[in-house]
């Protein structure tokens, strides 16, 4: 992206923000100029929480996986 590019994306977004009226929208928009951007979001999380991505990932590498048709169907039965 050239140096123009960059200054007129800019001019876009501030003039997108200026008339936003959703909340919701400006408080997504703040926490992401808030969000730490030095930190993994993996340090983050739990011990427990991240034994459970890493049990989910040894599950989908053994090919104990299955289609979210299946998961739907079998929730449903129960």
């Amino acid at each position: 992206m050239s140096v123009a590019e960059i200054k007129q994306t800019k001019t876009n977004l501030i003039a997108w923000i200026e008339q936003l009226s959703d909340t919701n929208m400006l408080a997504f928009l703040e926490s992401l100029k808030n969000s730490k951007t030095n930190t993994d979001w993996w340090d983050e999380l739990s011990e427990s929480q991240q034994e459970n991505i890493n049990e989910g990932l040894k599950d989908a590498q053994e090919g104990r996986t299955m289609s979210s048709a299946e998961f739907w169907k079998r929730l449903k039965s129960e």
